[in-house]
């Protein structure tokens, strides 16, 4: 007889006990089937669940540090920071703590700590609601908020720190007709061309869906293909591809796409998309410094990076990284331009971007490379596209785009991108 399915509480604690405890990724926990036994609603409330509680933890522990002397154990912390997050919005006070008494039940260790749960959520129940918009921002870590400070300033990190907070609405990329997906789907179409919704629900239940009409893609991720402008005819190399939505832009362009990624099974994501829209292109598998095909017209090289511009949809990402790895992917990401632009054509074009908001990973490298190739320029022009305002673009010629842009709109990842001319 099989177990009855988890609770979306219990799945959530699960997965926070797992983020926070052992650094692990929640796409990573999600993939390894962390909720595969809950209904899609339940599966889309425990994600909900866990992403809100891993944005505003820092306040839910304000609040339960006035009431808990001790540190309980972390399944106990997560338990009181989730329903302290589910009653500072709104959540019914009985359910919440009844069935977070419960979960404090459920464990050897922590069924000693089923009075605590009880009596510190009760004293919540009535002070979130109350003082929660009272208490900051949560701030970026620091390893992360000192170099942003640095390279932006106070103002605009903590507009960063609250688009953060507020987390994501789901950009959908059209295969062909934008406004009609937009009016499909009761999307609202964006300066840039993607459809931004707000609250989208179950994204395979979308019209459209099915006939592959579109893909999820953040706004700011849609904008490196856009610029590169792959024409048809063309040879166009997207070098590290998965999870697939530049591969799906640029063969909807009408080119000749060639999708190349270390990962098997992250580039049977991109075949599946492919199939799901219709769209073609030859996925390989394989190393991006090895890779000695082409030569290409144009080539988009999206490098692997720290992911810091991903905050406001990855809110686990400060929790399972620190910032150690970031020399390293730096010296990566060069190696990869220079390996990039050896597999253009002469006169072709190289996008290099990465979804980070440091600029040692993105405007840095561009000026170095410049020193680095001669005669290998900065297409300023191309970033005349709908939807880039002027300001973004950098001393260099590159595009550096940031979360608390389009603020009124619901914000955008964080970004660079530069579209490079190698000599003809």
């Amino acid at each position: 007889m099989s177990r009855p399915a988890p609770s979306p509480r219990h799945s959530a604690v699960w997965m926070l006990d797992k983020i926070t405890g052992e650094g692990r990724m929640l796409q990573d926990l999600l993939a390894a089937g962390a909720v595969d036994r809950l209904d899609p609603a339940d599966r889309a409330r425990a994600q909900r669940l866990t992403t809100q509680t891993l944005r505003a933890m820092e306040r839910a522990d304000r609040l339960i540090s006035r009431h808990v002397k001790k540190k309980p154990p972390l399944t106990i912390r997560n338990i009181l920071r989730l329903a302290t997050v589910e009653l500072a919005y709104g959540g019914d006070a009985h359910g919440v703590v009844g069935e977070a008494v419960t979960l404090a039940g459920e464990g050897q260790r922590s069924q000693n700590y089923k009075g605590l749960v009880n009596a510190v959520l009760r004293k919540i129940a009535e002070e979130a609601p109350r003082s929660w918009n009272d208490l900051r921002v949560p701030r970026l870590p620091g390893w992360l908020r000192g170099p942003l400070l640095e390279a932006y300033g106070p103002g605009a990190v903590n507009g960063m720190e609250a688009a953060h907070f507020a987390g994501a609405p789901l950009d959908l990329t059209a295969k062909t007709d934008a406004a009609a997906l937009a009016e499909a789907t009761g999307g609202t179409l964006l300066p840039s061309g993607s459809v931004r919704l707000t609250d989208p629900g179950q994204v395979s239940a979308l019209p459209g869906y099915a006939e592959g009409a579109f893909w999820v893609q953040d706004a700011a991720a849609a904008m490196p293909v856009r610029i590169l402008d792959p024409k048809p005819g063309e040879n166009v190399l997207d070098l590290c591809a998965a999870p697939g939505g530049k591969t799906l832009q640029i063969a909807a362009s009408g080119a000749s796409a060639t999708a190349l990624d270390l990962s098997a099974q992250r580039m049977q994501r991109v075949q599946e998309n492919l199939e799901r829209t219709g769209l073609a292109a030859s996925c390989e598998t394989g190393d991006a410094l090895r890779h000695t095909g082409g030569p290409y017209d144009a080539i988009l090289l999206d490098a692997p990076c720290s992911a810091t511009g991903t905050l406001r949809r990855h809110p686990d990402l400060p929790f399972a990284k620190d910032g150690s790895d970031i020399g390293r992917l730096i010296t990566l990401q060069g190696e990869m331009l220079d390996h990039a632009l050896s597999l253009l054509k002469p006169g072709g074009r190289l996008m290099f971007c990465t979804c980070s908001l440091l600029p040692d990973e993105g405007e840095c490298h561009v000026e170095e490379a410049l020193l680095r190739h001669e005669g290998l320029v900065v297409d300023r022009e191309a970033l005349a596209q709908p939807g880039i305002d002027p300001a973004w673009i950098t001393e260099e010629g590159g595009l550096r785009l940031r979360p608390d842009y389009w603020a009124d709109q619901g914000g955008m990842d964080g970004f660079y991108m530069a579209l490079l001319r190698k000599p003809g």
